[in-house]
């Protein structure tokens, strides 16, 4: 049997899969956890990496793929050092700088949405450049060069020491193209006030180096990215991801280029694109109305299926870490509509499921807009194991509704990416995937509810 792994170097921890790299059986897994927080020390992520890889777990592997939760900005300076802790995707600080740089751009929204597929916002790699040449020019001054998180992991295993990347990383920067397939340095300059070295993009099935135990190391690529990979998407299928944040994203032969900012024109890892939309707030919304409730997730769960669809007029704006899609990144949550009547424990549950899954409906209406076909959407992430979004899901997504078996998708993306570079074939290989069809409980007017409350709360915002 040879073997291969997949690394998820998420936002919460580290998971590593060894597989089998004909059939994708996993063979042994391990994972360690990461510190809270929008930055985090680079070193944190390795010494979890370490961790979960500890006890001989990567003996035998022939090849590794690193996925990494995307757009977290690592400076370097010129020996490779990190220069301050690393900037995450859920930092929303340079939110004003994201403002600035639509601002300064010829075209504005537009003309960032034409030259890198999308609009920045404050989770962008771009924006986060610009803050801190702004509010930490002596950080600024020591900056050599600027890397992802996955590829920083792949530069430490990598005996070449050289600084890579792939096409789908890259594409949640603000400042590659998807449509040309080159770094916009001018935008970089515009971000930062003055170049920095930027990681060679690497192709989907590249070896780009080796370990030190001799295992090829694959480019490996963004989360969303190693999802798509790990979930087999064709043309036709829509991920609905309910972890930390939310996404809804599929698969497009071509670039889309959406200059409202809703959907990022992102590229897949494997030469195909991946318009994307995400939201900050998905499955600790449900944490979050637990606490409030104080009970367990699973009592939540039937709580909210005990309450009728609409939760009694009851509607929660989740902006519960502000928003990203919308862009209201000083949004705050929102509840609506509550009554003597309605002011129960079952209709707030019931209220947090269909808030949560309402900007994900927005989401996938988004894509759809722009030309992407959608005939099923695949329900992934913790909250999927939910009885309840599995039931509300289908009624509010408008579409069939498949439950993948629940698995470490990115980090079996990343592990199929170093199976294909291993073999140096044209295509991925096939490594099956099964998935059971979710219910659906009828939703008659919840999502022009919801959608009225949104606006309402925009305007307010204004």
């Amino acid at each position: 049997m040879t073997l291969v792994a997949g690394v998820d170097t998420s936002t919460q921890s580290t998971k590593v899969l060894v597989c089998d790299a004909d059939t994708g059986a996993v063979v042994r897994e391990g994972r360690a956890a990461h510190p809270d927080g929008t930055e985090v020390a680079p070193a944190h992520w390795w010494t979890a990496f370490q961790e979960a890889t500890a006890g001989g777990l990567l003996d035998g592997v022939a090849a590794i793929g690193v996925g990494g939760q995307q757009h977290g900005m690592v400076l370097l300076d010129e020996a490779g050092n990190v220069v301050r802790d690393a900037l995450l995707w859920n930092d929303t600080r340079s939110a004003g700088a994201a403002e600035d740089l639509i601002a300064e751009l010829p075209g504005g929204a537009a003309g960032w949405a034409s030259a890198v597929g999308l609009v920045p916002v404050a989770s962008f790699t771009v924006t986060k450049l610009r803050w801190v040449a702004r509010h930490e020019p002596d950080v600024a001054a020591r900056a050599a060069s600027v890397v992802l998180p996955h590829d920083w992991i792949t530069s430490l295993l990598n005996v070449r020491q050289e600084l890579t990347t792939d096409r789908g990383d890259a594409s949640g920067t603000g400042y590659w193209s998807p449509t040309t397939g080159e770094y916009r340095t001018d935008l970089v300059r515009l971000a930062f006030g003055r170049d920095l070295a930027l990681p060679r993009v690497a192709g989907p099935a590249e070896v780009v180096g080796e370990t030190a135990d001799g295992a090829l190391l694959a480019p490996g690529t963004g989360d969303n990215m190693a999802a798509a990979l790990g979930l087999g998407l064709r043309p036709g299928d829509l991920v609905v991801s309910l972890g930390t944040s939310g996404t809804v994203f599929g698969v497009s032969a071509a670039p889309v280029a959406d200059a409202s900012g809703t959907v990022a024109g992102f590229a897949d890892a494997s030469g195909r694109h991946l318009p994307l939309v995400a939201t900050l707030n998905a499955a600790r919304v449900l944490t979050a109305a637990a606490n409030l409730l104080g009970v367990s997730l699973s009592t939540l769960d039937e709580l909210a299926l005990a309450a009728e669809p609409g939760a009694g007029g009851l509607t929660l704006l989740p902006y519960l870490d502000g928003e990203r899609t919308p862009n209201l990144p000083n949004a705050r949550g929102l509840l609506n509509g509550l009554t003597r009547a309605n002011a129960g424990p079952a209709n707030l549950a019931r209220a947090a499921y269909e808030g949560m899954l309402c900007g994900l409906a927005d989401g996938l209406d988004a894509v759809r807009g722009l030309g992407v076909p959608v005939e099923r959407v695949l329900l992934i992430g913790g909250a999927a194991a939910s009885a309840a979004v599995r039931a509300i899901a289908p009624g509010l997504l408008g579409v069939p509704v498949s439950v993948p078996a629940p698995g470490e998708y990115v980090a079996l993306g990343a592990a199929r990416q170093a199976a294909w570079a291993l073999k140096g074939s044209d295509e991925a290989p096939e490594w099956p995937v099964s998935a059971a069809d979710a219910t659906a409980l009828p939703t008659e007017g919840v999502r022009k509810v919801y959608g009225d409350v949104r606006d309402r709360a925009q305007a307010l915002l204004k």
